[in-house]
C-alpha cells in the first residue's frame, strides 16, 4: 500500500515525482509537509499555485494542472536509507503513461537517476533530452531541507516559465 496516494489524472501540465515521502510528510499524510521543505512555497512564488494554496489540501492540486507521485511508494524516511530495490520504476512508467502529463519533473537527482537508469553525477538540472513514458523530463534541485547545499531556484523558475508559456 502506498504511503501517500498519487495525485494523477489526464491532462496535467506537470507531475512532480519525489524519491519517497519524508517521515514528516508520511506522519502528516501530505506531500512535502516537512517544515523545512521548500516545495509549496516555491510553487506559490512561481505562480503555479495561488499564494493562499493550503498544502494540506494537496489532493486538489490537480486543479492547477499539477500532479504528485513518488518513485518509492511503500516506505517513508530519509533518502539515504532507500535501497535500490525500493524504487518502482515500472509502476512510475505505468502511472505516468496512463496520466500522460506534458512534463515529469523529478524533485531531486536521486529519483531521476533511478528512473532514467544512470548515475546522478551524469544528470544536469533542467530539461533532459529524453522522455519518460511520453512526458518531457525535468530534473530539479530537491526542495528537501536536507538538500540545502544543492539548492537553486533557477531550474524551478525555468520549468515554471515553460509551463506558463504553454498555457492558452
Amino acid at each position: 500500500m502506498a504511503v501517500l496516494a498519487d495525485v494523477l489524472r489526464p491532462g496535467l501540465k506537470v507531475v512532480f515525482c519525489g524519491t519517497r515521502p519524508g517521515t514528516r510528510s508520511a506522519a502528516a499524510g501530505a506531500y512535502y509537509a516537512g517544515p523545512g521543505n521548500r516545495f509549496w512555497p516555491m510553487l506559490a512564488s512561481l505562480g503555479l499555485v495561488p499564494p493562499d494554496f493550503d498544502p494540506r489540501g494537496f489532493e486538489t492540486v490537480w486543479r492547477h494542472g499539477i500532479g504528485l507521485t513518488d518513485l518509492c511508494k511503500t516506505s517513508a524516511g530519509p533518502d539515504a536509507s532507500i535501497r535500490a530495490g525500493d524504487f518502482d520504476v515500472a509502476g512510475l512508467a505505468e502511472a505516468v503513461g496512463r496520466a500522460a502529463p506534458a512534463r515529469l519533473a523529478f524533485n531531486g537527482k536521486r529519483a531521476a537517476a533511478a528512473a532514467l537508469g544512470y548515475p546522478s553525477e551524469r544528470l544536469a538540472y533542467g530539461r533532459q533530452p529524453e522522455r519518460f513514458a511520453g512526458a518531457v523530463v525535468h530534473v530539479l534541485p530537491s526542495t528537501s531541507g536536507a538538500a540545502r547545499a544543492a539548492w537553486s531556484p533557477e531550474p524551478w523558475a525555468r520549468l515554471a516559465r515553460e509551463i506558463l508559456a504553454s498555457v492558452g
